[in-house]
């Protein structure tokens, strides 16, 4: 038995496929299916049940998973341990949404490339449904995103901060100043929205659902900022997570609305799955997402 062979059979057990095991592996996938012929062989069982274009794991797979898991943790355990001084190498993936790929990833990105200029960065953004699945899939190494609070026996959790959702609008909106403001003050403006599948908005849809109340915004985009650059022309209102627009209120372009009837908070959260193993190149981008938190 090889190591190879415990790395082939854990990814191919996340991907349920020897043809994208092979494609992410940069094996054949001839190569792949002898792999897992000969581990069987090895361990006189069956570790797969082929389905179709699927591979999916027999019980005997799923208890041999937790076992390769392990070993491949005790050995890239004991190779990060001869090799803490390293200058880090390793390609680093990691998932996000819009937003936060937007206001918090320039000084996280810029930070660690100068400390690590060898490391090649990839960054995807998605929605955190579409994310989540290619962690589960391995796609990814790590996940960074905003939503209600998510936990998965399957993930490790490594940050949970909560994040306050906020109306804003340009400094020199007619709001400015006003103190206690309720919904039905705001409900007529015209309105810059993300698209109905962003969590927060979804969030406030539900709010407003609940009142048999209903916003009908005159333009639903996922670019935040520029929905924040048509704010700050004094063209409307939205509805945004304060890290997005913490800036531009420092700056004095936008102000948040004191709306004492809506309170909502999503939560950034960052995830690698548990049968990944945590590499040096991850822990250092969640050290420096936590320290730009």
């Amino acid at each position: 038995m090889e190591i190879r062979q415990l790395q082939t059979f854990v990814q191919a057990a996340q991907l349920e496929s020897f043809s994208k095991t092979a494609e992410m592996l940069g094996y054949s996938q001839s190569a792949i299916t002898v792999q897992m012929r000969l581990l069987e062989t090895e361990l006189n069982t069956r570790l797969f049940d082929r389905m179709g274009k699927r591979v999916v794991l027999t019980p005997q797979g799923r208890e041999f998973l937790k076992s390769a898991n392990k070993i491949l943790y005790e050995v890239n355990k004991a190779s990060k341990s001869m090799n803490e001084d390293r200058e880090l190498t390793n390609p680093l993936h990691v998932g996000t949404i819009e937003s936060l790929c937007t206001a918090k990833f320039p000084r996280i990105l810029s930070e660690f490339h100068s400390l690590h200029p060898r490391v090649n960065l990839q960054i995807t953004v998605d929605s955190p449904e579409k994310l989540i699945r290619m962690m589960e899939h391995n796609e990814l190494d790590l996940i960074y995103i905003l939503d209600t609070p998510r936990w998965d026996e399957n993930w490790v959790k490594v940050m949970e901060l909560a994040e306050p959702v906020v109306f804003v609008a340009s400094a020199a909106s007619r709001f400015a100043g006003k103190e206690r403001l309720v919904l039905d003050d705001i409900l007529q403006e015209p309105f810059f929205l993300t698209e109905k599948h962003a969590n927060y908005r979804q969030a406030l849809d539900q709010q407003l659902a609940l009142r048999r109340q209903s916003i009908s915004p005159v333009l639903e985009i996922s670019d935040t900022e520029f929905i924040i650059r048509m704010l700050e022309l004094n063209q409307g209102l939205s509805f945004l997570p304060y890290f997005a627009v913490e800036q531009d209120i420092y700056k004095h372009r936008i102000i948040t609305l004191d709306v004492k009837d809506v309170h909502i908070s999503m939560y950034r959260q960052i995830f690698y799955h548990k049968n990944k193993f945590c590499t040096r190149e991850m822990e250092e981008f969640i050290r420096l997402a936590d320290k730009r938190s």
